[in-house]
């Protein structure tokens, strides 16, 4: 699906550089390069032929009286085979936002106009270039703060996670025809309730539907980062904590009970991992008005986090030295969200600390927030909850991916729990066609006009 438009952008980040580069993508892509480059030129003028695909050229730019522009690198890569699959231009110059913004408006002037947001990647997807799961793991590239949150969009961006998608599809799509095929041909007498074939590839099927959901929730933790509430009663070492994963002094540390008044929110990395944390007041009865205010933010906080980290000051559990909290068991945290801390492990004596660690079960860990000791076991405390160091993870996911897959699921299942209670292949069918149509919203085989504008005005304008 070519475009009639050529489009122009500046495709490296606004503002002084060693070197912009000026992006140009459609009909008149071809025609616009040679023009700036040449036709201010005195000299004679090469043939057009001169213009040779994927070689860099040392040229000056001229703009329409001839004035030389700038001087620097041309790169053409003629359609199909470029990034669009459209002619582009690359014109490689000097990264002064004056120099950039008479490059554009010289081809502006040439019949080009400005690229909207994600224009480039759009027309890539339009033209087969890539789908729209992998046009969406560009944008997750560009915005990813990890390492892993890079390894994992760029594997999504070679078709990773597409190809799991297309095989599910697959898989669906030769259910159905087998379902399908056995109710026109009734004289086959075939008993969906008795094929135990079909019941095993229906429920392995399904078994693995839900493994990807799992992956694909972890995913998008891995993109959007793990939101995480540091708990706890005060001067239990929460902001001593938030100080310690940021590395620098982002709270306020005392002595004084209640210090924290606020929810403060920081965005760090742990282990290579996004984590978007919040410091919370501490939790105890008060009087204070102000206090009372942060400490229902706190609750409020915890609600809404996907993980919480609960510090217990380690001189509060003597003399027994067992690992609970009244307080605790109040908020009724979910198990898998939370993660016990006993703090203060350097105040601790050789047998009270050998009494705790016989106690320790999986999600408590012991750690001094002054020290860093016990640092490396959150970050394997993380790293459990985001599926995974990153050549574990595979690829990065959004909530639209989940949706959909949550969706197709959901649609199989209901669809093959009728058919074992009725024996009836038409319902399952038709459930089927809608979980095939679910899933081809996620690499766009089936996708509107609105999806496909509000994925792509999220890009940066030039990709």
């Amino acid at each position: 699906m070519l475009s009639q438009e050529t489009i122009v952008a500046q495709a490296t980040p606004p503002g002084r550089g060693g070197v912009a580069i000026v992006r140009i993508s459609g009909p008149l892509a071809q025609e616009i390069g040679y023009r700036i480059c040449f036709a201010g030129q005195q000299d004679s003028i090469p043939e057009k032929s001169m213009f040779k695909p994927r070689y860099a050229l040392l040229r000056s730019f001229y703009d329409s009286e001839g004035q030389c522009i700038d001087q620097g690198i041309l790169l053409s890569f003629p359609g199909p085979n470029s990034f669009t699959g459209e002619d582009v231009v690359e014109i490689q110059g000097h990264g002064g936002p004056y120099v950039v913004q008479k490059l554009v408006n010289r081809c502006c002037e040439l019949g080009a106009r400005r690229a909207n947001p994600g224009e480039f990647s759009l027309r890539a997807f339009l033209n087969d270039k890539i789908d729209l799961a992998q046009a969406e793991a560009i944008a997750d590239l560009i915005d990813a703060q990890s390492e892993q949150a890079a390894h994992c969009a760029m594997a999504s961006l070679q078709g990773e996670f597409s190809k799991r998608i297309d095989t599910f599809a697959q898989l669906i799509l030769n259910i159905r025809i087998y379902v399908e095929a056995a109710m026109d041909f009734p004289e086959e007498e075939i008993d969906f309730l008795e094929d135990s074939a079909l019941r095993a590839k229906v429920e392995g099927f399904l078994a693995e539907m839900r493994d990807m959901l799992d992956a694909s929730k972890r995913g998008v933790a891995l993109r959007d980062g793990l939101s995480v509430a540091i708990l706890g009663a005060p001067n239990a070492g929460k902001s001593s904590l938030l100080n310690l994963l940021s590395g620098e002094e982002t709270a306020i540390v005392t002595d004084i009970a209640g210090t924290t008044r606020d929810v403060l929110k920081c965005d760090i990395t742990l282990a290579g991992y996004p984590l978007n944390i919040s410091d919370t007041a501490g939790l105890r009865e008060t009087d204070n008005p102000v206090e009372q205010e942060g400490i229902r933010r706190a609750q409020v906080a915890a609600q809404q986090a996907q993980h919480v980290f609960f510090l217990i000051d380690a001189q509060d559990l003597a003399p027994d030295m067992k690992i609970q909290s009244s307080l605790l068991e109040s908020l009724d945290i979910p198990a898998h969200q939370l993660t016990v801390i006993v703090n203060k492990l350097d105040t601790l004596s050789s047998e009270q600390l050998e009494a705790l660690q016989s106690g320790l079960e999986s999600h408590q860990i012991l750690m001094s927030a002054k020290t860093g000791q016990g640092l490396s076991d959150l970050e394997n405390i993380v790293i459990e909850q985001l599926g995974g160091r990153a050549d574990e993870s595979q690829f990065t996911a959004r909530q639209r991916h989940i949706a959909a897959l949550n969706e197709a699921y959901q649609y199989c299942d209901n669809g093959y729990q009728q058919l074992m209670m009725t024996g009836s292949g038409e319902l399952f069918a038709e459930d089927l066609k809608l979980g095939h149509r679910s899933l081809g919203e996620i690499t766009g085989q089936v996708s509107s006009d609105d999806l496909l504008g509000h994925i792509f005005s999220s890009f940066c304008i030039g990709k």
